[in-house]
């Protein structure tokens, strides 16, 4: 199983509890494909693993459990193909966490946005510290979308409207407003407190019955499953020009001029 650790992005077993751990803190642990492709493969380890009860997944440092997808990976986004490719891609990681057999804990200290967030969203439960914060500021950063898959998502956990409300003011939840409305199961004080909480829950969750805990996982996965038709909304915003300038002043540090088209 050590077969799908790479430098930024760890994987390792000790006993009934694997954990993952996003290895990229100089960039705010934001995610590469190959880490993607690493995170989809230890999902399936893991699945294939009977020893194995308990996944949690924690970012490097207390700056960010990870901020998604590193933005440079998109500068060559220029067809409708690209976008749609790309969510297909992310549906394929996402899913593969999703239904991964066993419970998975998303241990979070500091920031988780955009892909991180999803990666979050996807675990069974979250935790994390008083420094955490959660968001998609996408309106004013890239101009992107979340796909309708996502959207879902994350409305099964908190309600549409705290969904519109987090995308269309673009802000960060504080990790009280979190706990308060069930985005964060727990607040631990800070990474240590974090860590020691995340490796009780998880020895906890492992001496319970394992057909019991993932036959509630999987019912509960298929009845907030949808299959929408997105493609025309994901195409339109990932080649406009708006995208193009918030991705360019995204790396620029500047903010983005927003023409609508």
């Amino acid at each position: 199983m050590t077969a799908v650790t790479t430098q930024d992005l760890l994987f390792e077993v000790s006993g009934s509890i694997a954990r993952i751990t996003i290895n990229r803190p100089e960039a705010r642990n934001a995610f590469t494909f190959e880490m993607y492709e690493k995170l989809a493969q230890a999902c399936e380890a893991v699945g294939r693993d009977d020893a194995v009860k308990v996944l949690v997944i924690t970012g490097a440092g207390d700056k960010a459990f990870s901020s998604g997808t590193d933005i440079s990976l998109f500068r060559d986004f220029k067809r409708p193909e690209d976008a749609i490719g790309y969510e297909a891609f992310m549906e394929r990681v996402l899913g593969g966490l999703e239904r991964c057999r066993v419970p998975t804990i998303a241990a979070m200290a500091g920031a988780c946005t955009g892909g991180g967030g999803m990666i979050a969203a996807c675990c069974d439960l979250r935790i994390g510290t008083a420094a955490t914060k959660f968001g998609f500021p996408i309106a004013r950063t890239l101009g992107n979308c979340l796909s309708a898959r996502n959207l879902a998502r994350l409305s099964a956990l908190i309600g549409a409207h705290r969904v519109k409300d987090l995308i269309f003011t673009a802000r960060l939840m504080e990790a009280d407003e979190a706990r308060r409305i069930g985005l964060l199961t727990e607040v631990a004080k800070d990474r240590a407190e974090l860590d020691a909480r995340a490796a009780t829950l998880a020895q906890t969750i492992a001496g319970f019955a394992p057909l019991t805990l993932r036959g509630t996982k999987e019912a509960l996965r298929r009845l907030q499953a949808a299959e929408v038709e997105d493609q025309d909304l994901v195409s339109m915003c990932y080649t406009s020009e708006d995208f193009r300038e918030g991705m360019s002043a995204f790396l620029e540090k500047r903010s983005p001029n927003w023409q609508g088209k």
